[in-house]
């Protein structure tokens, strides 16, 4: 009591200081965080030319295009996906705005309107698209569904979005375009040809171990073509596996289950009171089989007729040649330890050749135009094949008039040959379970089939079997061993050599270099997004270790190497550069090996002999016996006939060349036809080369990484 009387005495002063202390907690928390700034910073996933992209609002999208792309897309392809709308967007508005592009209601509507031409949804009983059915429909998702109107907004933004943007192209498009002496040049480039004599000195024939490139020299070309070899921001990595896989112990326990299960039993009955005698695999009646494996399998019976080949490959002949109510196992398959009865066996054959007319109704998938309900679907079905079975001829054409199964009305409703389970249930029994030339009616969640056997090939003995199944997984004791093993492994590689404890521990170290910033695929791994965010993560050192859970079970990662983004580091690019470089040294070498004053002389002296070329244009620039040498064909439509060209060097070696001939073009009335080709490729290139050079000059800081 003295305690609380203390307390209230001084309540002021105690509440002064948990204000005080509050106020610090949030001063803390605000500078540790930059602030308000910082907040508005963590809600911007970019920033383009200025303008923030609102992190809520493109995470809105990325969700809207995940929906409409369905389960194939990964979340990072739908975050690129917006990402290039986005980008695409804010760098074409800039342009509208300075060039005040504006688009009118009765543009929109008049786009919209050819949009969605072809939408049911819109159309009248005329087939044709009624703007009052478009604003009817407008008028109840606003009052009905926020979200699918918010929809239709978004749609009519875009709408008029890309309105101005054609706008905007076609502008440009209008400036683009070629002359006729334009038309003329590229004419003369398809047509004019020369004729040369000349002399290669391949590269080849200097080896490579003759030419020394230095790393100094690699990284001066790099320093002097900055834009040819730009490097992204990257990581690379190392990782190892540990796999949660069943031990042996663990297999031995699942199989001593499965087992257990051949033989009678004896279990205490709550209800009654009493034991009761359970009945084993073994000795169960083969009509009770069926329940008898629902309640004990992991995997459901299937009451399928199987060839000996749809049977386990190691343990088919064995199963094949059981008899009814025979029983073998427990045997290993796959990842399952089975136990199997034979239940039934009959003849059957193993493939069947049937035609069928599909009759469908109202509310089915397949029902297309069809306003027939189900009743009328059976009347027509059994009209159907009332003509059928009186006269088979007829069945080609009822299925071309009436079968809903646009694959195949065409050709008769011929399927073709199938093989037993290709078929839905009811509809794959009727044509195994009855014989060739038999007509029937079957019903599945696609409509009323009419069927017809028109074939059965190879009948041989097909046998049911009832087979228990249990997966062997890894026990708690073995998913905890993995587990203790996978920290120590962990544990010992921060202290010490990655690679080294691997060996110790007969781990394969998996290598993953040069990681970008929004890749998401890690192979050997696949999709973990995870690990690239680590690694890009700013307080990830190089060095350092970490455990990441996978399906499969743990993967321990480390970072080897983090590069920013800049010129290409020698190493990585040498791989391009140091061929050039090394060509370039020995183009050298061989010009000062050529000595003479005729082709004859030159080749004799170097142990080359004097090649043809006929017939070579600008337009391709291809020598035969040499390949593509642009440089060199340029040279000789530049060379005087008969005149002998100082070294030339191509692409694959040092030419010397000789003009024989030069037959120019005879020349056209008008080049109108190749300066309209001309225009027309470069207007094509239009929409793709003006975004290209826009997304270039904008200042972007893109910060999707953080967030996904």
């Amino acid at each position: 009591m003295a305690v609380l009387n203390k307390i209230r005495q001084r309540s002021v002063f105690l509440i002064v200081i948990i204000a005080l202390a509050l106020f610090s907690f949030v001063l803390a928390d605000l500078i540790r965080n930059g602030g308000a700034i910082s907040q508005k910073a963590e809600n911007t996933i970019a920033t383009i030319n200025g303008k923030d992209i609102d992190r809520t609002e493109f995470a809105r999208k990325v969700e809207l295009a995940s929906r409409s792309f369905g389960g194939g897309t990964s979340s990072i392809q739908a975050v690129n996906y917006v990402w290039n709308q986005e980008l695409r967007e804010t760098v074409f508005e800039e342009q509208f705005e300075e060039l005040n592009i504006r688009v009118g209601e009765d543009q929109v509507n008049q786009l919209l309107e050819e949009s969605l031409a072809n939408n049911p949804t819109f159309l009248n009983e005329a087939g044709v698209f009624d703007k009052a059915k478009m604003q009817e429909y407008v008028a109840n998702v606003k009052a009905t569904s926020p979200q699918a109107y918010q929809q239709w907004l978004d749609f009519e933004v875009s709408v008029s979005k890309g309105a101005r943007e054609q706008t905007y192209l076609n502008m440009i498009k209008a400036g683009v375009g070629s002359t006729l002496k334009e038309g003329e040049l590229a004419y003369k480039m398809e047509n004019d040809n020369v004729d040369i004599k000349y002399v290669q000195l391949p590269f080849s024939s200097i080896e490579d171990t003759e030419v020394e490139v230095t790393d100094a020299e690699i990284k001066a070309y790099i320093d002097a073509h900055k834009e040819q070899y730009k490097a992204e921001a990257s990581r690379s990595i190392r990782y190892v596996l540990f796999n949660e896989l069943p031990s042996e112990e663990d297999e031995n326990q699942v199989k001593a289950e499965v087992a257990a299960l051949l033989d009678d039993k004896v279990e205490f009955n709550e209800a009654t009171k009493a034991n009761d005698s359970v009945l084993g695999f073994k000795n169960i009646d083969v009509k009770d089989a069926e329940e008898f494996v629902n309640q004990n399998s992991a995997v459901k019976f299937d009451g399928g007729f199987k060839f000996k080949k749809d049977l386990p490959t190691t343990e088919a002949d064995t199963i094949y040649n059981l008899g009814i109510g025979d029983v073998y196992g427990p045997y290993k398959d796959g990842d399952y330890i089975k136990i199997s009865k034979v239940v039934a066996q009959k003849q059957m054959p193993d493939s069947v050749k049937v035609s069928h007319i599909l009759v469908s109704w109202v509310g089915l998938g397949t029902a297309g135009d069809t306003k027939r309900t189900k009743e009328e679907a059976k009347t027509l079905a059994d009209s159907i094949i009332a003509i059928t079975k009186a006269d088979k001829t007829k069945f080609a054409a009822l299925a071309t008039q009436f079968s809903s199964d646009q694959s195949n009305k065409d050709k008769g409703g011929d399927l073709g040959y199938f093989s037993p389970g290709r078929m839905v249930p009811a509809f794959n029994d009727y044509c195994f379970e009855n014989k060739t030339g038999d007509q029937g009616i079957v019903e599945t969640q696609f409509g009323y089939h009419i069927i017809s056997i028109e074939d059965q090939k190879n009948e041989q003995k097909a046998i049911q079997v009832a087979t228990v199944a249990q997966k062997v997984e890894p026990s708690e004791k073995t998913i905890n061993a993995i587990f203790t093993e996978t920290t120590k492994f962990q544990i010992s590689a921060r202290d010490k050599d990655f690679e080294e404890v691997s060996k110790e521990n007969k781990l394969t170290v998996r290598p993953v270099n040069k990681i970008k910033e929004l890749d998401e695929n890690i192979p050997g791994l696949g999709a973990r997004r995870a690990i690239v965010q680590w690694a890009f993560n700013e307080e990830s050192e190089v060095g350092i270790v970490k455990r990441f859970d996978i399906p499969e079970g743990y993967a321990v990662v480390q970072l080897t190497e983090k590069e920013d983004e800049g010129a290409m580091k020698v190493g990585d690019a040498s791989l391009t550069v140091k061929p050039i470089l090394v060509n370039k040294k020995k183009a050298e070498k061989l010009k000062s090996k050529i000595s003479g004053s005729t082709l004859d002389a030159i080749a004799q002296g170097q142990g080359q002999t004097v090649k043809v070329a006929s017939a070579l244009t600008m337009k391709t620039p291809t020598i035969s016996g040499a390949g593509t040498e642009p440089k060199v064909v340029g040279a000789a439509f530049a060379l005087e006939s008969g005149n002998i060209s100082s070294p030339i060097v191509g692409n694959n070696g040092v030419y010397v060349i000789e003009v024989t001939k030069k037959t120019p073009a005879s020349g056209l009335d008008t080049y109108m036809s190749y300066a309209s080709q001309a225009s027309k490729t470069q207007t094509g290139a239009v929409n793709t080369k003006v975004f290209e050079a826009l997304k270039e000059a904008a200042e972007i800081e893109d910060k999707r990484s953080k967030f996904y």
